[in-house]
């Protein structure tokens, strides 16, 4: 009986297994079938993943096209952008509309304004008398009869615009006594011309070239017109150069009182030279101007140029990164600078206040300085209040109010420093004012075809800004170079 249920046992195994075999394999067709179906829809995701990407560029593109119209335009009085590239319309914009706030007074001077007008010469070169001579009554002649002075006037007028041509001769004396023939003169050099320009001359070519930033060309046309000269644009690319030659001992010396000076603004701007971009860098300070030009913007330019000297300046300057690389002593970010960003964040979004906040505060700061130009005043409460906005949440708002107040943020430390020492101005504006000479070159004269042009430029340039800051006159400046 045993044996029976045994070997009844034994013969069923086989249909079970024979079933487990098929149940098994249909598992593996069906899991093979669900493999290839989860393949087809990885697939399909990573396309449809590609398909999100593009469209997500897409709409970023469009977004930032469309922001051009929704958003205000940046130009030069709300951002760092310059005048030189911003639209037509804002450039309109600029020059028709003051950026000053209205005081409510009148235009024009103000009660205590002293006034200024043409004063009479005591010598004038000509007298002129008028008087009638026919009497409007009876029409008999006025010889002879008595004349009473009625009014004066004086009438300013260019003198006949004619070179004056001098002729020296060069004479040889000979001695009566000994025969020797005696020379008070140098010697004719080989080859020289015998007419020459005096400094005057020279002088003009340099101030129009450098002072007024007319190309070479239209100083030969202007000569030609005006003064009946007819000189080559060479000879005036050798009077420029000549004048650069003189002014190397001067521009030592500018640069040793630069390196020499505790405060020191600093900016940078791109200029076209010899068909490609350099840079020009100016250092300034109240009484001195360098500019010269390097290959570049970055740090290394500066610590080329002055080395251990900036370990002892305040530097003014916009808040480029190059500037912060450096060791200077201390720093004073550029204020003006970013009032205009704030300007801009005001016109961005005209319902938050925060961009207004911050604004007032830095222009209560430098009223303050304003007022109180010799204190020292301590910058403890400004830092403060500063804080106070820099920890206000803005997440909420474009994302130009976190990148400002993220920038803020970075340069704390270094926006109050005028308050505590009066020698530091709160802006840069004064180095942007230099140096915006050489873009008024640029478009005048879109380029320059050599480094020693350029290097040239700068150079007289420097001598002139300086010569400005010490109340010289300029042409004399530059005809003391030849």
């Amino acid at each position: 009986m045993y044996l029976c249920k045994v070997k009844k046992r034994a013969e069923d195994i086989a249909p079970m297994l024979a079933e487990m075999t098929e149940h098994l394999r249909s598992l593996r067709e069906t899991v093979s079938s669900q493999h290839s179906e989860i393949c087809s829809l990885n697939r399909n995701i990573d396309k449809l993943n590609r398909e999100l990407r593009k469209l997500r560029r897409e709409n970023d593109s469009l977004k930032e096209r469309l922001a051009k119209y929704e958003s205000p335009a940046k130009n030069s009085g709300n951002s760092s952008t310059p005048p030189s590239k911003e639209r037509m319309g804002d450039e309109v914009v600029r020059r028709t509309k003051s950026l000053r706030k209205p005081t409510g007074k009148k235009p024009g001077g103000q009660d205590g304004h002293k006034g200024s007008t043409l004063t009479k010469k005591e010598s004038p070169a000509v007298i002129e008398d008028v008087a009638s001579e026919f009497c409007t009554n009876c029409g008999a002649p006025l010889d002879g009869c008595e004349r009473v002075l009625d009014y004066v006037t004086q009438i300013v007028s260019l003198p006949q615009l004619s070179p004056v041509v001098k002729e020296i001769r060069h004479y040889i004396t000979i001695c009566k006594n000994c025969g020797e023939c005696v020379q008070s003169h140098a010697k004719r050099k080989a080859g020289s011309n015998a007419v020459i320009y005096d400094d005057t001359v020279k002088a003009l070519v340099v101030y129009l070239n450098v002072v007024l930033f007319l190309p070479y060309g239209r100083i030969a046309a202007f000569l030609k017109e005006v003064f009946g000269l007819d000189i080559s644009q060479g000879s005036m690319v050798n009077w420029v150069n000549a004048a650069k030659a003189s002014a190397e001992p001067a521009i030592a010396a500018i640069e040793q009182y630069i390196r020499r000076s505790s405060v020191v603004g600093f900016d940078e701007s791109g200029i076209y030279c010899n068909k490609r971009l350099d840079w020009t860098w100016i250092a300034q300070t109240a009484y001195f101007t360098l500019l010269f030009r390097a290959s570049g913007r970055a740090a290394k330019e500066l610590d080329n140029r002055f080395g251990d000297s900036l370990e002892r300046m305040v530097a003014v300057t916009d808040r480029h990164s190059a500037y912060f690389a450096l060791n200077f002593l201390d720093h004073q970010v550029c204020l003006a600078h970013l009032l205009r960003e704030l300007q801009y964040l005001n016109e961005l979004d005209k319902q938050q206040d925060w961009s207004a906040r911050v604004e007032r505060l830095l222009q209560e700061a430098i009223h303050t300085r304003n007022q109180h130009p010799q204190e020292v005043i301590d910058k403890s409460q400004w830092l403060e209040r500063l804080d106070s906005l820099l920890t206000e949440n803005v997440s909420h708002m474009n994302g130009a109010f976190a990148k400002l107040q993220k920038g803020l943020a970075k340069c704390r430390d270094y926006i109050f420093n005028f308050l505590e020492n009066p020698a530091i101005p709160p802006d840069n504006n004064a180095s942007e004012r230099g140096i915006r000479k050489v873009k008024i070159k640029m478009k005048n004269s879109g380029t320059f075809r050599s480094d020693e042009g350029a290097d040239a430029f700068l150079e007289i340039l420097s001598i002139v800004e300086t010569a400005k800051k010490h109340n010289r006159p300029i042409y004399d400046a530059i005809r003391a170079l030849f």
